[in-house]
């Protein structure tokens, strides 16, 4: 025969959830395997009483026991407690009254089985691990942003705006760095799509589109940029000022220079932040004055007939 909770924990019946849990301390204490580690039958005793108070202390699970006795857990599996009725009684099969159409076994599972922390008076509080579907991360998400030629060059920040999952915009300013190249990532942590039952954000990547510039294009490290000469530069040879990411330098530009002419400045390309660098290409284009005078016509036609296209081949 199952044991009296009641009688277990030394309660009447009519017991208040505060006397149950005073008595329950008393006992615990007692009985507690960590403090009678001589006593074999301590942690069996314990763990009666600890069953009783999670029963007694528990409302739902208190009418449960109260109508049906110490097995009215197995209900849930459709048989009837101890192959009788509690204390003594006739048990039809047939819910009682007031339980008519309800299936006691979703019953017994809606009262949690296992109530809230049963209170250990040595060890503290113990909790029993709630069962549901595991965290995941969020989804990573890609978009592309269209990045300044000189940002890429030289590295910055730049104002990207963002669309939150729940509607709203943020903007994030995003640390662009020097030599980016097309196609480049960033990745920005936990800005991702939302996590789910608590997992993490994912990330977001953001994948670089370079602009253009009039003037300079790249190759990977090494810039070229178009310079614009006169004629008599190209005739005479002379020192021309040319920007560079680190500033302006002069270029030595020699006698008798042709228009698509490269002069390399080596070093003077695009800086890294692990200290590599491209070279910069000045590829020179001769420009004619936009008004000839009659003595400039004179002095082009006493230069030598020649054929500048005689290796022109297919």
């Amino acid at each position: 025969m199952a044991e009296d909770y009641y009688s277990l924990l030394g309660v009447p019946r009519t017991a208040t959830s505060a006397e149950i849990l005073k008595a329950y301390r008393g006992l615990a204490r007692k009985h507690h395997p960590d403090l009678n580690p001589d006593d074999k039958q301590a942690k069996q005793k314990f763990q009666q009483i600890q069953k009783a108070f999670e029963t007694l202390n528990d409302a739902e699970k208190r009418k449960l026991y109260d109508q049906f006795g110490a097995d009215y857990e197995q209900l849930g599996a459709g048989g009837r407690p101890g192959g009788g009725a509690p204390y003594g009684g006739e048990w039809s099969g047939t819910m009682p009254e007031g339980f008519e159409g309800i299936d006691l076994g979703d019953l017994l599972r809606g009262f949690g089985m296992g109530g809230g922390p049963t209170p250990d008076p040595v060890r503290g509080t113990k909790t029993r691990a709630r069962r549901g579907r595991a965290a995941q991360p969020g989804d990573d998400v890609q978009r592309e942003i269209l990045v300044p030629f000189t940002t890429a060059v030289l590295g910055g920040s730049l104002d990207v705006p963002v669309q939150r999952p729940d509607g709203t915009l943020e903007t994030l300013a995003v640390k662009i760095p020097a030599g980016i190249a097309a196609g480049g990532k960033i990745r920005l942590r936990g800005k991702g799509g939302p996590g789910v039952n608590g997992g993490p954000a994912g990330d977001l990547l953001l994948i670089a589109k370079l602009g253009g510039h009039p003037y300079f294009s790249r190759d990977e490290l090494d810039l070229e940029v178009k310079l614009p000469i006169t004629l008599a530069e190209a005739l005479h040879g002379a020192k021309v000022d040319v920007p560079t990411p680190a500033g302006v330098i002069a270029l030595k530009i020699p006698p008798g220079t042709n228009s698509g002419r490269r002069l390399r400045a080596k070093g003077r390309g695009i800086a890294k932040g692990d200290g590599t660098t491209g070279d910069l290409y000045a590829v020179v284009q001769i420009q004619l004055p936009e008004e000839i005078s009659p003595q400039l016509r004179a002095a082009i036609d006493q230069l030598p007939e020649e054929n500048p296209r005689q290796d022109l081949k297919w």
